[in-house]
């Protein structure tokens, strides 16, 4: 009996780090890959590779997501092309320094690679597989969505941004068939904190995953059908009181009436 076929997944950030690695598994597990970064020389070694390895169709599609034209591009790619099936909104940066060490340009850049492009394309993506009632969205977020407080604001709160994107649209989506999980890594061996300016080798070794680790783990929850996974946190307790507490808030977050405790004492 043959297996069912299991499409082609488009992969942004592609070219190194996650996104390599996120090839290599889909690639071994039958998935034809539509490779998207801005390296195309990283990406057709990678491509030549996993050809060679697993027999799977390999594209390379060169494209710098903070580049609007090409972002349209690789969406409409998305919205087009049915042989599609699942996304993986990987590509991101983070900035040398903080907001206060950084200008204009560079927090911009980083909106547009970690809010702007992964909106977009999760847009083009959900709409195409909604139509279709199949496909899914792996969305790449951090750990730090709901640890602002240890590391730059700008950062972690464009990765909260990818949570709230993915819990919201998995809630509309799973009725039409359309599975959306966010990823949640801690500190991951890849060369975004050589590009920030961090080096990672000042970190605790027991406090930095490696690449292959994060993406098997998550490869693991997306089977399981999770929403959210977060590879390094062993206590998924911790996780579920924490959304739980979120969720109980809902119903008292908007009234007519001031509560209690901001109303004027005499």
């Amino acid at each position: 009996m043959s297996r069912q076929p299991l499409g082609t997944a488009l992969v942004t950030g592609a070219s190194t780090g996650l996104g390599s690695v996120y090839g290599d598994r889909l690639a071994h597990r039958g998935h034809d890959l539509i490779l998207v970064a801005r390296d195309a020389g990283r990406m057709e070694a990678l491509a030549t590779q996993l050809r060679a390895g697993t027999g799977r169709a390999v594209e390379v599609l060169p494209a710098d997501l903070t580049d609007p034209a090409a972002l349209a591009r690789v969406a409409d790619r998305l919205a087009t092309d049915p042989v599609v099936t699942l996304l993986v909104n990987n590509a991101g940066m983070s900035m040398k320094g903080g907001l206060l060490d950084n200008g204009p340009a560079e927090v911009q850049r980083l909106i547009a690679l970690n809010v702007t492009a992964p909106t977009l394309l999760a847009g083009a993506a959900a709409k195409a597989f909604v139509a279709r009632r199949s496909g899914t969205i792996v969305n790449i977020a951090s750990v730090l969505a709901v640890a602002p407080e240890a590391y730059d604001g700008v950062y972690s709160g464009s990765k909260a941004f990818i949570l709230n994107l993915s819990l919201s649209l998995a809630g509309k989506l799973r009725e039409a068939g359309v599975h959306v999980q966010a990823v949640l890594p801690g500190a991951t061996r890849t060369e975004i904190w050589e590009r920030s300016g961090t080096d990672l080798n000042a970190f605790p070794a027991e406090k930095v995953m490696e690449a292959g680790d994060l993406v098997d783990a998550a490869l693991l929850g997306l089977d399981r059908g999770e929403t959210v996974t977060i590879p390094p946190l062993a206590d998924e307790a911790q996780w579920t009181s924490y959304n739980a507490a979120r969720l109980a808030m809902g119903p008292n977050l908007s009234r007519r009436d001031v509560a209690s405790r901001y109303r004027p004492t005499t």
